[in-house]
């Protein structure tokens, strides 16, 4: 039976919609066109992790395409990252040998000195920063020097961070990276730093680091896990954001050069809180967990591995962040460089 349909003064009475915003989502080109923010190849900085010998590369079981490596084989890695334009690396050092004084950390010829100098020499238009902490050079794992009762002595460490600082700038460091948390350590630091010639190495401070579940990866890599407590008392408590603006705050007043948040994802708001109080450029560190749970997931099909990083890598400048540390920065620069113009997330 032919359907009859109702006369136009009969058809339902529907407006047309006054505003009609998807038409800047029709098609790939317009979405660039008006894209609010993006993550650029110039915004990465990659880690790497040194140890000790000579054709060193074991990837790490927790974090799938990272690995522990000798200095020459991350010069070989650097280069390569270099290539697809990352301007800069962050070094962790596992020494040969931990002890409760973290001497490795002072010492000239670790393999974080060694691997800043091969840099230097080899690529010398690559931005070498260090990590600046005793986590990674302590037996016990802690990010300073005990007391009588096993608790971390702030200010005896902060002689040891300077001590850190001057070492690793005598190797030729651009940017030493204090991340142990202790008051006062950027004053300390920069003082150092400018009495023995170094005030062009700049420092970038971890001001804003909480004491996350999301380290657990790096921990394994860098055998850093502290053999009694936690750092509760020195990292920051998880629900604080107001105190998150004041140690940003006052690294700056002390010295700092550039100012991090660390992890990225259950900080992004912090970010925000620190981009808006600091007028030095904001980090952010995108840590081992994220970065492992992106790839267990990945691995099991569950996530578009790609398209995840590309929203983090995003989120985190929507977010306020001038520079990301990310494990996920070669893959990304790869992509990145792949696309016209070299756009970014």
């Amino acid at each position: 039976m032919r359907r009859i349909m109702p006369a136009a003064h009969e058809q339902p009475d529907i407006a047309a919609p006054v505003e009609r915003p998807r038409r800047l989502r029709r098609g790939a080109a317009i979405r660039a066109l008006i894209a609010e923010h993006a993550a650029r190849v110039d915004d990465l900085i990659e880690p790497m992790f040194v140890v000790p010998g000579t054709g060193v590369r074991t990837e790490i079981s927790s974090m799938p395409g990272v690995y522990h490596q000798s200095v020459d084989r991350v010069v070989e890695d650097a280069r390569a990252a270099h290539e697809v334009g990352i301007p800069g690396v962050i070094l962790f050092g596992i020494p040969e040998r931990k002890d409760d004084a973290a001497s490795g950390l002072t010492d000239p010829s670790g393999p974080v000195q060694r691997a800043a100098a091969a840099l230097k020499r080899a690529i010398p238009d690559l931005l070498v920063i260090a990590d600046l902490c005793a986590c990674e050079y302590t037996s016990h794992g802690h990010c300073g020097l005990l007391d009588a009762s096993n608790n971390i002595d702030n200010d005896r460490t902060l002689e040891l961070l300077a001590a850190g600082a001057l070492s690793l700038a005598s190797a030729g460091v651009d940017v030493v990276a204090p991340s142990d948390m202790m008051d006062g350590r950027v004053r300390v630091i920069r003082s150092a730093l400018d009495a023995r010639g170094f005030s062009e190495t700049a420092i970038l401070s971890y001001a804003v680091k909480y004491a996350s579940a999301f380290y657990g990866p790096f921990r394994e890599a860098a055998a850093s896990t502290p053999e009694f407590g936690d750092r509760r008392t020195h990292q920051m408590d998880p629900p604080n954001a107001r105190e998150a603006v004041r140690e940003a705050t006052l690294d700056v007043a002390e010295g700092a050069d550039i100012v991090m948040v660390k992890p990225a994802l259950s900080y992004l708001d912090v970010v925000l809180r620190v981009r808006a109080a600091v007028n030095v450029p904001v980090a952010v560190y995108n840590t081992s967990g994220e970065y492992s749970m992106i790839k267990a997931a990945a691995a099991k099909g569950w996530i578009d591995e790609p398209r995840a990083v590309d929203e983090i890598l995003v989120s985190c400048k929507r977010a306020g962040a001038d520079l990301i540390i990310t494990y996920f920065a070669r893959e990304a620069a790869t992509r990145m460089s792949g696309r016209a113009g070299g756009s970014g997330a």
